[in-house]
């Protein structure tokens, strides 16, 4: 191969920014409009004396020394001294190259960083030294300069970002366990130790609202959540979310729903659900939601028009939003344990229930009673109650008594024991037949956590009267220790095997729900299976 075919099959593309000076001025007093051809640069604004107003997307800062702008267009900068104060400061124009032809990132920061270091306001003041007098000895000086100033300032804007992350996190956090206490702007600021000035700014832009609208909001989110299952008095209601009188609520409650608390009460609620086993409840109940995340295996058993599904990944945070927001949804139900759904509530209420404290049952019954549906719900469950009994009346006369069994998930990489909070039909096995999880799974803690994490190896090391498997793993590597484990003598030796009491189902879809439609499926599988072997 010879050198150039070699160079052009090794040459990797790359994408790389690179920053030109193109002017530099040094502002005193007025702050006098400079070159049209560069006022549309790039630019940044130090301040090294004096004070000076600084208009910015129709907000005011005030600014003075230490004082920083980065800006993507100098143009919209609109800077005035205060009266009887003298304003010096150094504008830098700059423009960006990109080595592929792509757009460039400009060094830009949505409000002034106040109190730089001096590094930043000593290289700009040497930056406009140098520039007066350039010299032909040190052609590379100015550069390195301008460069060591712009990577000063972006470790700048990093620090900063660091700083308010943090910070907001704390205080939002704050914010929504206490919102039903007397929060005001003044409080989060001090907790936040930055000034009240800096905190709304910052706060309205990492939340899109002001502090009051975004207290208030949950405040009505809350009150919204409350009158799903009964009618409170507006005024024992005012005072559990914050307020202090129930007109003021009332008020305040039609402002962002446009209904009154009475109104959405009895309102018939347009539902969105977030996980496809309050799907499953609603559907159950005869209603299907405006917008709700499908299993495949609901998908198989029921019709589901395109329009109505929602699709939990493969989309940008935005688009989910827009999507829910078309929906025009009263209540949105998810699990407590979903992270995001706070991004929600300017749509409406997000309730959140717990799979880990209340049971597919109770979660049936609390959403039969959103869409006033409680008496379909009972007749389900009389229905599903009837169908145990009869499978108990079985399970007498072949098992007499049941014993303790395991129920396990095999994945690419481990295998889950899972518990009656996760499904898997494990809910069946231990709350309507009768089996019990061995005592070692219970050392282990999956009464607490939900499940149990293993080496496929280790499902030996937790033998059962019965072993369930209810999937399979899809890749090479786990499937060649999975049958290892099955030829391995520890297997074999296990009373369950022996006794020809382990059941290979391998229908993921079907056992991943916890609900009611795919209890009801399951136990039907559950009852074939250990009707036939046993």
């Amino acid at each position: 191969m010879v050198m150039e075919d070699r160079l052009s099959k090794d040459r990797i593309p790359y994408s790389h920014t690179y920053y030109l000076p193109v002017s530099i001025s040094n502002w005193e007093e007025t702050l006098i409009t400079t070159d049209e051809e560069m006022a549309s640069c790039p630019c940044v604004l130090v301040v090294s004396n004096g004070n000076g107003l600084l208009t910015l997307n129709e907000q005011q800062y005030a600014l003075s020394r230490g004082c920083v702008v980065l800006w993507h267009n100098s143009n919209e900068l609109k800077l005035s001294a205060q009266l009887h104060t003298r304003f010096e400061g150094i504008l830098i124009r700059y423009r960006c190259l990109n080595s592929d032809g792509a757009e460039p990132n400009v060094l830009k920061y949505p409000e002034p960083l106040w109190d730089c270091s001096l590094n930043i306001i000593s290289l700009t003041a040497e930056l406009e030294k140098v520039s007066r007098n350039l010299s032909n000895s040190k052609p590379f000086h100015f550069q390195q300069l301008f460069v060591e100033l712009l990577s000063e300032l972006s470790e700048e804007i990093e620090r900063r970002l660091q700083q308010t992350g943090s910070w907001m996190e704390q205080v939002l956090h704050y914010i929504d366990t206490h919102f039903h206490e007397d929060v005001t702007r003044e409080q989060m600021a001090t907790l936040a130790q930055v000034s009240p000035e800096h905190f709304s700014r910052a706060f309205r832009r990492h939340t899109g609202q002001t502090f009051s609208a975004y207290l208030a909001m949950l405040r009505i989110r809350t009150s919204q959540n409350r009158l799903l299952f009964n009618m409170p008095k507006l005024e024992n209601l005012a005072q559990e979310v914050g307020y202090k009188e129930g007109n003021y609520l009332s008020r305040k409650f039609k402002q962002l729903v446009g209904l009154s608390p009475t109104a959405y009460h009895h309102k018939q609620k347009r539902v969105v659900t977030l996980n496809s086993n309050h799907t499953a409840c609603l559907l159950a109940l005869g209603i299907t939601p405006e917008l709700g995340v499908y299993s495949s295996w609901i998908e198989s058993v029921k019709h589901v028009n395109p329009v109505q599904k929602l699709y939990e990944c493969g989309g940008s945070a935005s688009s989910f939003y827009e999507t829910v927001a078309a929906a025009h949804p009263d209540v949105i139900i998810d699990y407590n344990t979903a992270k995001g759904n706070n991004v929600l509530l300017p749509l409406a209420p997000v309730l959140g229930l717990s799979f880990m404290n209340i049971s597919w049952r109770e979660q049936f019954r609390l959403i039969a009673d959103i869409v006033e549906r409680q008496w379909h719900v009972e007749e389900w469950l009389a229905h599903y109650d009837e169908l145990i009994c009869s499978f108990n009346q079985k399970l007498d006369q072949r098992l007499c008594e049941r014993g303790t069994a395991v129920v396990w998930e095999i994945g690419t990489s481990s295998a889950y024991c899972i518990n009656s909070s996760y499904g898997r039909g494990s809910q069946i096995l231990y709350e309507d037949i009768g089996f019990r999880p061995p005592v070692s799974l219970l050392k282990h803690g999956i009464d607490r956590w939900g499940y149990v994490e293993e080496e496929i190896e280790a499902i030996v090391d937790y033998p059962a009267d019965h072993i369930f498997i209810t999937g399979l793993p899809s890749n090479l590597a786990a499937k060649k220790r999975m049958n290892r484990l099955f030829r391995s003598e520890p297997w074999l030796k296990m009373e369950a095997v022996k006794k020809n009491r382990v059941y290979v189902i391998d229908k993921p879809d079907l056992f991943y729900g916890y609900d009611p439609l795919s209890s009801q499926a399951q136990l039907h599988e559950l009852m074939r299976l250990l009707t036939l072997q046993n």
